[in-house]
């Protein structure tokens, strides 16, 4: 690997373009090789678990809303296909639209470094561009090998959220770089998309603050959509605001560190294998990333309480991380809102960890609904429960070997009679370190308990098959990768949806 150091630098000074961040990312992308067996297959796995948690979504209003929108922006063909949609449509409509599909469930691929990430956000837009274009199956995977690899150098390298920016920013990059190295993009067109992309899904983090709305799920798919516009102008021949990150008036100096912004990136060298794929991570419970470990550490300790109504007390000692951002540090009263929306409950420690406690299992609807939030016994634990940070864990999350990385904690659990119990764990148990790493079977097991009812099994058979042989697929072939579903059952429910401007 190849450390690159980024800081800002005054317009009089010309940066040459070669020194300049997005270039380096863009040339990372444009001479990124056929993908290794492991690289690939892993990102065979994360087709799965997006289509997985994508048709889980169908009928939830944001996914019907974003469908819709797709839906009235027809095109020519071959167009980009829709999940749950009969017809196709232009690529960066299918990306909003499947993006948003893909995210909300907050049930899909993670990876948290110096900032947060959900990679798999990447491949709605570039299977979208990859249908439209014409693109084989193999070039596909070239594309999200490269966009993972950008991703995850920028979520290693640059902080993000304690600027209150919002994590798209990195994945709009991503993304432009993911579609020119799919595409076979010049460097100079990649270079100019990146900087596109990058200034104009600058967001701030209020999107995952307070009462926290359905934006969360857009918000994705939007910076998708606009990294597709993106390379679609730069391929034209238009520029960007250069140099984006290092310009004095440039992402680094207004955005994040100020004037003496010095950040450090690591790139891998020509010709080395593009792996970082291979340091991500996927969710076997539906909530934030940070609350997996949390939901099996319940289901551990749940045998030991007795009677929840005998707590007096749980603490659960973790990161500046967790505690801060769906902590009790966060305080964001809406964190302990029995009436909060689904998607504040999945970003509130308190609320799942008193649900995985009492259910000693976790659903992706069932343990959001209304009625469950809102019984007594459920409200009354859940405002016993607090986060702390605890140094120790802080610097376990960031600890610079990703497999001793540690995105757990240690709840204390304190009984009216004084009885203590304690008990920790560092990862989730799907995590690649943890006591069940989730495998190709563990993929396609989430595909079909998510699929049942949605995707007849013989569907369901139809699109494993296809998205073993990605790698073979031709771009017609790249259908295969939406599972048919009961195109009525969506088409009634979108029905009922108020109408906009489309």
């Amino acid at each position: 690997m190849i450390e690159h150091h980024v800081r800002v630098h005054p317009s009089a000074a010309r940066l040459p373009r070669e020194e300049q961040l997005a270039w380096k990312l863009a040339s990372v992308a444009t001479a990124t090789g056929e993908p290794d067996a492991e690289s690939a297959a892993m990102a065979v796995n994360r087709v799965i678990d997006n289509a997985s948690v994508a048709v889980a979504s169908l009928l939830r209003r944001p996914v019907a809303v974003a469908r819709a929108q797709a839906t009235a922006h027809g095109t020519t063909a071959p167009g980009a296909s829709v999940f749950g949609g009969p017809a196709r449509v232009s690529p960066e409509w299918a990306a909003w639209a499947n993006g948003t599909a893909v995210r909300e469930l907050d049930f899909h691929d993670t990876y948290l470094a110096a900032d947060y990430s959900h990679p798999g956000d990447n491949i709605p837009p570039l299977l979208a561009v990859a249908q439209y274009t014409g693109t084989s199956g193999a070039d596909l995977l070239r594309g999200i090998v490269a966009a993972y690899e950008i991703h995850v150098a920028l979520v290693k390298g640059i902080c993000l959220h304690e600027h209150r920016i919002d994590h798209v920013a990195h994945l709009s990059a991503a993304t432009a770089c993911g579609i020119g190295a799919m595409l076979r993009l010049p460097t100079e067109v990649v270079y100019q998309a990146v900087q596109q992309a990058v200034h104009t899904t600058t967001a701030t983090r209020q999107s995952r603050k307070g009462e926290i709305s359905s934006w969360k799920a857009y918000a994705p798919a939007f910076a998708g959509k606009v990294a597709i516009e993106a390379v679609d102008r730069a391929m034209r021949g238009e520029t960007s605001p250069s140099p984006v990150y290092e310009g004095e008036d440039g992402f680094l100096a207004r955005m994040l560190n100020g004037p003496e912004s010095d950040y450090t990136v690591w790139l891998p060298e020509p010709g080395e294998p593009r792996r970082a794929i291979l340091d991500t991570y996927t969710k076997e419970h539906s909530a934030e990333y940070q609350a997996q470990a949390v939901i099996d550490l319940a289901r551990r300790m749940r045998e030991k309480t007795g009677p929840l109504a005998k707590v007096r007390s749980i603490v659960l000692h973790t990161s500046h991380h967790t505690h801060h951002v769906i902590g009790s540090g966060a305080n964001d009263p809406q964190k302990y809102d029995p009436t909060a929306s689904r998607e504040t409950l999945d970003h509130s420690i308190p609320y799942i960890l008193a649900v995985a406690l009492e259910d000693g299992t976790w659903h992706h609807e069932r343990s959001y609904a209304p009625e469950r939030a809102r019984r007594p016994e459920t409200v009354a634990l859940w405002r016993r429960i607090t986060t702390v940070e605890d140094p120790e864990w802080t610097r376990r999350y960031h600890h610079p070997d990703p497999a001793r990385r540690a995105f757990g904690g240690r709840a204390v659990i304190t009984l009216d009679d004084g009885t203590v119990i304690e008990n920790e764990l560092a990862v989730a148990d799907a995590h690649p370190a943890g006591a069940r790493p989730f495998d190709r079977p563990a993929y396609e097991a989430k595909f079909r308990t998510l699929a049942e009812g949605i995707v007849t099994p013989d569907s369901q058979d139809a699109f494993l098959d296809a998205a073993t042989r990605l790698a073979e697929l031709s771009a017609d072939g790249l259908a295969g990768l939406f599972p048919a579903v009961d195109t009525d059952a969506v088409a009634a429910y979108d029905a009922g949806l108020p109408k906009g401007l489309f």
